[in-house]
């Protein structure tokens, strides 16, 4: 379920850097520093020889593919700084999503359900850019929503599969239209994937999903693509500043924001864009909307405020690649 579109969700995301786990909260007070929130996902860094992997689950006490909570992961490449988030639950282009992942799969015969594919879904890509040249400047991230059209920021736009109303009747409130929601999906966890073929060549597959749906000869939309606001240079505190309204306290260049990057259409789209909303504002001011936004308050505790189209998981996922070390990067 994705956020509101009339304002941020806020959440904070503890650490636990004894045991690599992170564990996303909604926030019940408005107190930047309040540790009072309701449990949302949690997730377990585990790295390896050649790349790191997430595992997120709605259950906090056992963080595995094989619980029942397991509702997707997110891999990393040797470097840190190319990651694919990978979802359990079907999205709306399914097939074309799965022709990127022709890794070989072992699914568990007692957990497998015949009403749900027995697959991980790689919904969304998050690119760090490299800064070889050592120039002075914060992180430059990229991110590509697969599994929403970038049509979703308009005023009329939606993500395909999703409740045309996020509340719930009879709720107060979104997060307790949240909690509701949560409960009553939790049967879907039925799907366990154990080994999947981790390579480079993984990441260039889906970064040419889009020339592949083209090229296929069926209309298919853009997928949504997020980049970080760029900060201005402070000149009297001698840093990089961006106006999180209150929500981030402690300088990190962990710190970001992530707003719609522009679509690289074709002149003549443009055009014919301009000509149909010759005085639709109110679309572009959608398209300069901080969507994500996440920054550190404490040692280990971080705040994160989403809001439409994103979901509390895909936003989760890509606050989470913010954590690895990226030498190249800064």
């Amino acid at each position: 379920m994705p956020g509101p579109r009339s304002g941020m969700i806020q959440c904070f995301i503890k650490r636990d850097k004894s045991t690599s786990t992170y564990y996303l909260y909604l926030c019940l007070s408005p107190a930047v520093l309040s540790e009072d929130g309701k449990f949302l996902l949690a997730a377990k860094r585990n790295r390896r020889t050649t790349y790191t992997e997430y595992i997120i689950s709605v259950d906090r006490k056992n963080i595995s593919r094989s619980s029942n909570g397991y509702v997707g992961k997110m891999r990393s490449n040797f470097l840190g700084t190319k990651f694919v988030v990978y979802d359990t639950q079907t999205p709306h282009n399914a097939g074309s999503l799965l022709s990127c992942e022709r890794g070989s799969r072992r699914i568990s015969s007692r957990r497998v359900s015949p009403k749900v594919p027995t697959a991980s879904y790689p919904i969304a890509r998050v690119n760090y850019e490299l800064n070889l040249l050592g120039t002075r400047g914060p992180r430059r991230m990229n991110c590509t929503m697969h599994s929403i059209p970038a049509s979703a920021l308009d005023p009329e736009g939606m993500v395909p599969g999703q409740p045309k109303q996020l509340f719930i009747p009879g709720s107060s409130s979104f997060g307790e239209s949240f909690r509701s929601a949560n409960t009553s999906s939790s049967s879907r966890f039925s799907v366990t994937d154990r080994s999947l073929d981790f390579s480079s060549s993984r990441f260039s597959e889906i970064s040419g999903l889009a020339q592949q749906d083209e090229g296929s000869g069926q209309a298919k939309e853009r997928p949504l693509a997020l980049r970080n606001k760029e900060p201005r240079w402070h000149e009297q505190l001698q840093c990089w500043c961006l106006n999180f309204r209150g929500r981030v306290t402690v300088a990190s260049v962990k710190n970001f924001q992530l707003i719609a990057a522009p679509q690289l259409d074709s002149e003549s789209s443009q055009q014919a864009q301009q000509q149909a909303q010759p005085s639709n504002s109110s679309s572009v001011l959608d398209h300069d909307k901080v969507i994500l936004q996440f920054g550190k308050v404490a040692k280990d505790m971080f705040t994160m405020d989403y809001r439409y189209p994103l979901s509390a998981f895909q936003a989760f996922t890509i606050c989470l690649t913010s954590f690895d070390s990226k030498l190249a990067c800064e």
